[in-house]
Order: C-alpha cells, then structure tokens, then sequence
C-alpha cells in the first residue's frame, strides 16, 4: 500500500483530491484518509503515537510527540514533502496544563525557523496523550513526481 494514491475527479472532470496512503504510518482506524491532497496543500489526519509496524504507544509526552511527528512524516514524504513544507499544524493534549512545555520542547525539535502557524488544545484523547494533525504546501515539484 505505500505510495497508494487515489483521485477523484471534480466538476468539469478536473482532479478535485487524491488520498495518500503509506504503511510508515499508522493505519485509518474508521473511514478516512491518511492524507487528502487538494488545492495545493496536503492535509493529513490526526495522528496519534503508535508505532506503525509494532502498534507500540510510548510513554511520555516527549516520547509520544516524537512518535506522532515521524507518522506524519511518512505520510508527507509520500508527496515528496517534508516537516519544512508544514504552514498549519493542530495539536490536541490530553492534559494541556500539565504537559504543554514538554510537548513544547519536543515538538520544537522537529521544526526550524520560521515554524508553522499552530493551534494547540486540550481534548478527550483514546489512550494517547497527543494527537496532532498538519496542512502542508504542495509545490509543484512534488506535485508531478
């Protein structure tokens, strides 16, 4: 399934989206894409920590951020893009007040100047302690490979 693409053909029969599905990262667990590419941007899912080949959740908030930008990653490198193409990114806690500056300090590792705009809030997550989702630049280059 790695590099699987699927279009859809919009109005007047010109490409509306293409879904990009990778096996570098967790598998959907309901009826939606890993990522949609569509009007120039590549929107992903949220994602959570879990390994994708063992499943494993790590433990920690640094550790399960980590994990969660590295699936994101993986479903980016599909469209030949990486973390520097991110402009948006929406990160869910599960305890916001209390985790918030180690998420910090791990996600800031992932991203240089000048980082993307973010949102960051506090949710009901299923057993993981972060669940982030991200919208990223599609350029031509990658467009086309």
């Amino acid at each position: 399934m790695s590099g699987a693409t699927e279009q859809e053909t919009g109005p007047g029969g010109h490409s509306g989206r293409e879904a990009v599905r990778t096996d570098n990262a967790p598998r959907p667990a309901g009826a939606y894409s890993q990522g949609v590419v569509a009007g120039g941007f590549l929107y992903t899912a949220g994602f959570g920590p879990q390994d994708p080949r063992t499943g494993e959740i790590p433990e920690g908030v640094a550790e399960q951020t980590a994990q969660v930008l590295r699936n994101i990653s993986s479903v980016l490198a599909e469209r030949g893009l990486t973390l520097r193409d991110v402009v948006k990114v929406t990160a869910h806690l599960e305890h916001l007040k209390r985790d918030f500056a180690e998420f910090d300090r791990a996600y800031g590792a992932f991203f240089t100047e000048p980082c993307p705009v973010r949102t960051t809030v506090g949710s009901d997550l299923m057993n993981i302690l972060v669940e982030i989702d991200v919208v990223a630049v599609v350029h031509e280059r990658a467009a086309t490979d």
